[in-house]
């Protein structure tokens, strides 16, 4: 449906060698568009946990644009993260349904251009003042075979949100290791019935893989021709899959209604009351500012294995995009820019918590609001990126992750055997993209 802008209405910073990751169906190449110059602009964003603060943002953004331009409107649509597969599928396949502009994830640009979709923007992105201080790292989220297909929106990664009361009353520190995660969350849960130690989502596979990368495990790995084969059936995968997955159990967060959680779920448990942690991002702080437990929570790195260590967070981020078949290509490029400026960049950080992509707004914003600290911590300890491969399209759209961690947690399959059986998907998935 589309929604006037006035009512118009989540992953960030990739390895610059690990960027041109995939989540896109394979789709049909439209045609390009034109450049008309009046008529409607639709636009597609991502609905977040707490989708308000980031409506007012994008509304006065949209009022700016249609003031400049007489005669222009834009509609923004906001989208579930989790169904976009199968809305950019259709998008791509009919260009009278599809938007102008999109906010896609940084693992959806290599899929997206390889299918045609997105619009190579790379003379007016280029020729942007603003480019300049963009974040290398997050221009290379943008860019394929050397051309640029949008403009960086923000930076994500992943740390601990605790609640500082239940740790006091209980006399718990945040915890160093991911033993002491465990044993943490699995004591609030006996102590407090009411509460999920850890909301540990089984359909949360950012949440999971900074516990298979903790443990020196990985999704994948690369040959010297490029070409990848599934390494997470190794000892070490298995070993961080079986910590994670030791967390969706009864005695911390029951597998009938975490097994099925995602990352907005898991958040939502959190901001809401109902739980001692949870892995969230910069990006979920507007969310849990806007709950029940405002002023009763610290966010801290996840840890690693060891002692004072940092568990590799997902280097996730959005981006935004302009779509290849466009009949409005200089008011969308007009837009994307505005969506994606110092300015929007900057109030999306003071409404949303986004980490700015551009290194002045970036440090301006960390300078102001001290909570970003574990996360830029975060970054600075490393993080880690998808197979760098349009294959991860198709695994992450099937489920094969979470598939594998739900099999877990019901108990239809010991952890080496799921894990076993989605590496198997997964090599069928490489074999096919080649």
């Amino acid at each position: 449906m589309k929604l006037p802008a006035r009512i118009a209405a989540p992953v960030a910073l990739p390895l610059a060698a690990l960027v041109l990751a995939a989540c896109a169906p394979q789709t049909s190449v439209p045609a390009a568009g034109g450049d008309e110059k009046t008529g409607t602009l639709r636009v597609w964003l991502f609905q977040e946990v707490a989708n308000q603060p980031k409506e007012k943002v994008v509304d006065e953004v949209v009022a700016a644009f249609e003031e400049k331009n007489p005669g222009v409107r834009a509609e923004v649509e906001y989208i579930p993260v989790e169904t976009r597969a199968q809305r950019v599928k259709a998008a791509f396949n009919d260009p009278e349904s599809a938007p102008d502009v999109i906010e896609y994830g940084n693992t959806d640009t290599a899929g997206y251009v390889k299918d045609g979709g997105l619009a190579d923007v790379t003379a007016e992105f280029t020729a942007w003042d603003q480019a300049a201080d963009a974040d290398p790292t997050a221009r290379e989220s943008v860019t394929v075979g050397g051309k640029v297909y949008g403009a960086p929106l923000f930076v994500g990664v992943r740390a601990l949100y605790y609640r500082t009361d239940v740790f006091r009353e209980l006399g718990l520190a945040a915890p160093k290791t991911q033993d002491e995660l465990v044993a943490t969350a699995k004591k609030i849960r006996k102590e407090k019935p009411g509460l999920y130690g850890l909301a540990a989502g089984g359909a949360f596979t950012y949440g999971a893989l900074p516990f298979v990368w903790a443990a020196g495990g990985d999704l994948a790995t690369a040959d010297g021709s490029g070409a990848y084969k599934a390494a997470i059936a190794s000892e070490a995968a298995v070993k961080g899959l079986t910590t994670y997955t030791s967390l969706l159990g009864d005695d911390n967060c029951p597998a009938s209604t975490c097994a099925q959680m995602g990352g907005n779920a898991t958040i939502t448990a959190f901001a809401a009351g109902k739980a001692g942690m949870a892995i969230g991002g910069d990006f979920s702080h507007a969310a849990v500012e806007a709950g029940r437990v405002k002023g009763k929570y610290a966010v801290v790195p996840l840890p690693g294995t060891t002692p004072g260590s940092i568990a590799p967070a997902f280097a996730g981020g959005n981006n935004i995009g302009v779509l290849r078949s466009t009949s409005h290509r200089t008011l969308a490029v007009d837009l994307m820019k505005r969506l994606a400026g110092k300015e929007t960049q900057a109030r999306l950080f003071d409404a949303m918590g986004f980490l700015p992509t551009f290194t002045d707004v970036r440090a301006d914003a960390a300078g102001r609001k001290p909570f970003v600290k574990p996360f830029i911590d975060t970054l600075a300890a490393g993080t880690r990126f998808v197979p760098a491969t349009a294959a991860w399209g198709r695994i992450d759209s099937s489920l094969v992750v979470p598939t594998m961690l739900q099999e877990i947690a019901a108990g239809r399959k010991d952890v080496k055997t799921a894990a076993a059986d989605a590496a198997k998907k997964m090599d069928a998935a490489f074999a096919e993209a080649g």
